[in-house]
């Protein structure tokens, strides 16, 4: 494996750079940032990519998928973590895994499912290269979640859906928070939903561009 150190363009140097501009474009708890610091992004791309994985930007990870630009891994992230507990954690859309390394220095469990095989299979060799072990990976369909292990206390979904699953709404413990882009190409929100004793809140936070949310498994 490629040392999660770094050099170069991929060292501690280039990662603090890439954490002040975070800073810079709103991300402000100091916990989240760290993390964003000291977790190794070249390693969830391609060596010929790796010299690029500090910037605040999406790369290919081969099938049609992306790794999510810096900043928008962080706002989820920030969003989540201010807003409650993350002891047990759902991801949909787990791709390479940049996401889940983040999440798991942040939550209890997390339990991500990624609809590709390929990816699912690469991201489990990952983790277990880095030692995370707090992750379970399941390569299935995110629009159904994960209900074995429901009720979840925050739902990071990855990919854009038309409108937003109702078997993830369904997952969400009481207090538990949904977050999740929403929408066509060229018209998404990120949306951040709390489930209450009444139902669910709302909150739009920001346009953003993902790729679709598909069904199905491949």
């Amino acid at each position: 494996m490629t040392d999660p150190r770094g050099i170069g363009l991929t060292s501690q140097r280039a990662r603090n750079r890439l954490v002040d501009q975070l800073r810079g474009m709103g991300i402000r708890n100091e916990v989240v940032l760290e993390v964003m610091r000291t977790t190794p992004r070249h390693l969830f791309v391609d060596e010929a990519l790796a010299s690029r994985a500090y910037e605040n930007t999406a790369l290919p990870i081969g099938f049609g998928q992306t790794i999510s630009q810096p900043y928008i891994v962080a706002a989820m992230t920030e969003a989540l973590y201010a807003s409650g507990s993350l002891e047990r954690v759902l991801e949909v859309g787990a791709g390479c895994g940049y996401q889940s390394a983040v999440l798991a220095q942040l939550s209890g469990r997390v339990f991500s499912i990624e609809r590709i095989a390929a990816l699912a299979n690469k991201l489990r060799s990952r983790l277990h290269e880095l030692r995370i072990n707090n992750v379970r990976v399941r390569h299935g369909d995110g629009f159904l979640g994960w209900p074995e292990h429901a009720p979840f206390d925050a739902i990071l979904v990855a990919a854009a859906p038309v409108g937003i699953p109702e078997p993830l709404l369904q997952q969400l413990a009481l207090g538990g928070r949904l977050i999740i882009p929403v929408g066509r190409a060229g018209s998404q929100e990120l949306r951040l939903v709390t489930r209450t004793a009444s139902g669910f809140e709302d909150t739009v936070l920001e346009r953003v561009s993902f790729v679709p949310l598909l069904d199905g498994v491949s």
